[in-house]
């Protein structure tokens, strides 16, 4: 790794455990189980659900988690799926039958089954050592007894303050008081200690089952339900009711399946499948893996950045035009042959097309992308508000690496608190990862029943020369994989260890239509962090690049973690935000 480079932090070195999350108080959590005793995959449920406590206006007990993982017996990569699917009453007739275009951002018609609850415990009944009780402790306590708020929480809730007052007034009795310096939801609390009260087996497992069981059979599912047969107004500008039932949320469980992979010399690289963006990924480095990228003193070259650039819009016209819970060619997606033909269309200057390929010879088709609505509720289809009104998607991420070799990267959304109303009986609310569906007939990712939305969630899993050596990810709705990209070439391009390659300066086309509510994007306009340099920002205006400065330090959130053969760990987390760590020893 290349030496002499400034980080804001020491890349840190251990032999015992490394956990890297988006925030500090969750990292600390994951260390503590990983000091107790308990392996990779106690610790990040853990520190998952305190993820839910603390970061509330990005992700929350009723949204979902997907993972990719390898364990100390098996470096296969598999992938956790924690997402919820769209209910049995979610059909294409019945959004279009109340006059909408788009699936609602926000309120109850954009929930699917929730899916973390059931996703954690599967990992843990599965993988991880202990029992619910001792890796819930810690997100029970915040919660009952309050936690350091931060500052970006009372800032969402003044945002939709009216929304609150005027339509969501079980959210506004919840979050108006969250001020000052330690919040508290003793209603969340109460609702994880009955799950544990009916968590009653005669084994570790069946804890863990009957726990499951309570939650998608019992009173959380009967809360659930009513709460959904009532109206409450969205980001259409009108009053919905949920589709939602009790039954979708017993018809469901949390699964495991392979993860998709690609190789890349002494590299390969897992993602999740494509019903997530995570293979764009993998196409985004097929299509650069034989041009000529540079580093010079840990920064990206301009042709480096605008090959970036052009290979992303490339790759994500693909998303755009073939993922979805379906049939999907991703085996010609991410092949070398298909990469070799579509890396043709990369010129010398920025393309302002979305042009997606012909895999197998089909005729891609591209959803019909509606103007904005003038219609609108301050509810909030992504999780974070920007001073303009603005908005842009962003969740928690976390990464886990063990002494015994276990190892998983986990990106939990959904559920925030300003994603629908509060149900008062619980504590929380559902998410709105539906909003992610088409309401148009015969895409891959069009609204049906059972289906899971095409997600933006993608955390990452790589190993070197066979064996599992790294866990990375970030929040950033469609920027995952493209900050995800910049961490990539930073590292094993330009040489800079974990911490040096999350600090390097990044960027993301702005080119790529948003998966979010109301689906807007802006051909040719790319944003840039000003430290890639003045006469780097100027060749890329020059190319044609529309750039956005953001500013130095803006863009992404990622933490990763290694492991080298001789069992060294490793580990990094963000700067940006000033949230964001990494701990371990």
């Amino acid at each position: 790794m290349l030496r002499g480079v400034f980080t804001t932090r020491p890349e840190l070195v251990g032999t015992l455990g490394m956990v890297g999350s988006t925030h500090w108080v969750a990292s600390g959590v994951g260390m503590a189980v990983l000091e107790d005793g308990g392996n990779a995959f106690d610790a990040a449920v853990a520190a998952g659900f305190v993820l839910q406590v603390v970061e509330p206006h990005l992700n929350g007990p009723g949204g979902e988690v997907p993972a990719v993982f390898v364990t100390a017996g098996d470096s296969t990569p598999r992938v956790l799926c924690g997402q919820g699917v769209a209910p049995a009453g979610a059909t294409v007739g019945h959004y279009r039958g109340l006059g909408l275009e788009l699936v609602p951002g926000s309120g109850l018609l954009s929930a699917t089954v929730p899916g973390a609850w059931d996703g954690w415990l599967t990992l843990l009944r599965d993988h991880g050592t202990k029992r619910l009780r001792d890796v819930l402790k810690y997100a029970i306590g915040y919660a009952r007894d309050g936690f350091p708020l931060l500052d970006r929480v009372p800032a969402v809730v003044d945002t939709v303050r009216e929304l609150f007052t005027e339509h969501w007034p079980t959210s506004g009795a919840l979050w108006f008081g969250a001020k000052g310096s330690r919040f508290a939801n003793p209603g969340l609390a109460n609702t994880w200690e009955r799950l544990l009260g009916e968590a009653n087996g005669a084994t570790r497992e069946a804890e863990i089952d009957a726990a499951r069981r309570a939650w998608s059979q019992g009173f959380v599912a009967e809360a659930v339900d009513s709460f959904c047969r009532k109206a409450f107004r969205d980001d259409s500008g009108r009053d919905h009711a949920g589709v939602l039932t009790g039954q979708d949320m017993a018809d469901w469980e949390a699964s495991y399946e392979p993860a998709t992979t690609a190789d890349f010399g002494p590299w390969a690289l897992a993602k999740c499948g494509a019903w997530t963006q995570g293979p764009v990924l993998l196409q985004q480095l097929r299509l650069l893996e034989n041009a000529e990228l540079s580093y010079v003193d840990g920064i990206p070259t301009a042709d480096t950045v605008h090959r970036a650039l052009e290979a992303t819009k490339l790759a994500f016209a693909d998303r755009e035009a073939w993922y979805g819970d379906t049939e999907v060619p991703i085996d010609t997606l991410t092949s070398r042959e298909y990469a070799a033909e579509r890396a043709k269309l990369i010129g010398d200057t920025a393309s302002f097309e979305l042009r997606p390929g012909s895999p197998d010879g089909r005729t891609p088709r591209l959803p019909h992308y509606p103007a904005a609505p003038t219609a609108t509720s301050g509810a909030i289809g992504e999780p974070t508000v920007r001073p303009d009104g603005s908005t842009k998607g962003d969740t928690v991420h976390i990464d886990v690496v063990d002494r015994w070799g276990n190892m998983i990267s986990a990106t939990p959304s959904g559920g925030w608190l300003q994603s629908s109303p509060t149900i008062p009986d619980l504590g929380f609310c559902l998410g709105s990862r539906a909003q992610m569906f088409w309401l148009e007939d015969g895409l891959p990712n069009t609204l049906a029943p059972g289906k899971r939305p095409r997600i933006t969630l993608t955390p990452s899993l790589a190993l070197h020369e066979g064996s599992p050596r790294l866990a990375f990810g970030t929040p950033g709705g469609d920027g995952q994989d493209q900050w995800q990209l910049c961490f990539w070439l930073a590292h094993t391009v330009g040489g800079l260890n974990l911490q040096a390659a999350i600090d390097a300066p990044a960027w993301h086309s702005n080119a790529v239509p948003s998966s979010f509510y109301p689906r807007d994007f802006v051909p040719g306009e790319a944003h840039v962090e000003s430290r890639l340099g003045q006469a780097t920002l100027d060749e890329l205006r020059a190319r044609g690049h529309n750039l956005v400065d953001v500013g130095p330090w803006t863009l992404g959130r990622l933490s990763a973690v290694s492991r080298e053969p001789d069992g060294l760990l490793r580990a990094a987390a963000n700067p940006r935000g000033m949230q964001g760590y990494a701990v371990g020893r």
